[in-house]
C-alpha cells in the first residue's frame, strides 16, 4: 500500500502500468474506493501509468472532519500529483470524481492532458435529496451505511444487470458498507453543494462525458449540458445505470482508451 502525505492526515493511491508512460488518474464515485476501476486497469494499465486513489474519506484515505468540499478534494489531487512529481496527467472521474475533475479543468487546467467525466453533472441533486441522507449517516453510522449498500444497488445498476451478476454488484456495495460514516456525510455535503453550471465554459482541456441510459442520479440530460458548454467536448452513452464503468465495462475501456490516446 502507498500513501502520500497531506497536510492534515495520509492519502492512499495505487499505480500501475509502465512507470514512464503518460499518467492517468482515476477518481472514484461518492461511496466506493479506488477498486471501483478494477475492471479498466489490465488495459488502461497497457498504454499509460494508472494512479488511483480513495478520495478523503473513503477507503483508506484519511477521514477528517467534515463538510468537505469540492475544491478541497481537488486540491488533495494537486497535492498528490504534486507529491509524485506528476506535471500534468489525464483525469477520468466518475459521478463525484466527475465533479473534482471539473473543478480540475476549471482552476488548474494547465494541469490535465485531457479530461473523462462519467455519470455526472455539473450539479448533482438538490440539498433536500442531501441533507436527509447526511443527517441518518451521521445518525445511525454503520448500519445506515448497510442500508444505503442494499439501497444503492438499484441506483447504481439496471435491475437485469444486478440480476445476472450478483458478484459483481456485491464487490461494489461492499465498498459502501465498509465507507467511513463520517467520511461519506462529509463528501455528501461537497457533492451537494458544488455547482459548475456557471464556470463550464472555462475548461479548454479535450473533454469527453460519459453517460447511462438509465442512470435516474446523473440522467443523460446533465452530460449532455457539460457537452454542450464545453467547447468541442465528445459524448458518448452506454445502457447502464450509476457506474457505467462496471456495467459497461469493455465498452467503456474502449471508449475511453480511443479517446485518450487521440489526444
Amino acid at each position: 500500500m502507498a500513501f502520500v502525505q497531506l497536510a492534515d492526515g495520509e492519502l492512499h493511491y495505487q499505480l500501475d502500468g509502465p512507470e514512464h508512460a503518460p499518467v492517468l488518474v482515476l477518481s472514484n464515485s461518492l461511496g466506493t474506493d479506488l477498486h471501483m476501476w478494477d475492471g479498466q486497469i489490465p488495459l488502461f494499465a497497457e498504454h499509460f501509468r494508472v494512479l488511483r486513489f480513495d478520495t478523503r474519506g473513503h477507503g483508506r484515505s484519511l477521514v477528517t472532519p467534515g463538510p468537505y468540499n469540492i475544491e478541497q478534494l481537488g486540491r488533495d489531487v494537486l497535492a498528490l500529483l504534486d507529491a509524485l512529481h506528476i506535471e500534468r496527467a489525464h483525469f477520468c472521474g466518475l459521478s463525484m470524481g466527475g465533479l473534482i475533475g471539473q473543478w480540475l479543468a476549471i482552476n488548474a487546467g494547465e494541469r490535465l492532458l485531457s479530461l473523462v467525466v462519467c455519470n455526472t453533472a455539473a450539479k448533482i441533486g438538490e440539498p433536500a435529496i442531501w441533507d436527509p441522507r447526511i443527517e441518518m449517516v451521521l445518525r445511525e453510522g454503520a448500519a445506515a451505511m448497510v442500508a444505503l449498500g442494499d439501497a444503492s444497488i438499484a441506483r447504481w445498476f439496471t435491475a437485469d444487470f444486478a440480476a445476472a451478476n450478483p458478484a459483481a454488484t456485491k464487490r461494489i456495495t461492499d465498498m459502501l458498507a465498509a465507507t467511513s460514516p463520517q467520511g461519506y456525510a462529509a463528501n455528501c455535503a461537497a457533492v451537494r453543494d458544488a455547482d459548475f453550471r456557471e464556470q463550464l465554459a472555462a475548461i479548454q482541456v479535450p473533454t469527453l462525458v460519459i453517460a447511462g441510459t438509465e442512470d435516474a442520479v446523473t440522467p443523460p440530460a446533465g452530460g449532455h449540458f457539460i457537452e454542450q458548454r464545453v467547447a468541442g467536448a465528445h459524448y458518448a452513452e452506454f445502457y447502464g445505470a450509476h457506474l457505467s464503468n462496471v456495467q459497461a465495462g469493455d465498452a467503456f475501456s474502449h471508449c475511453v482508451l480511443n479517446f485518450l490516446r487521440a489526444h
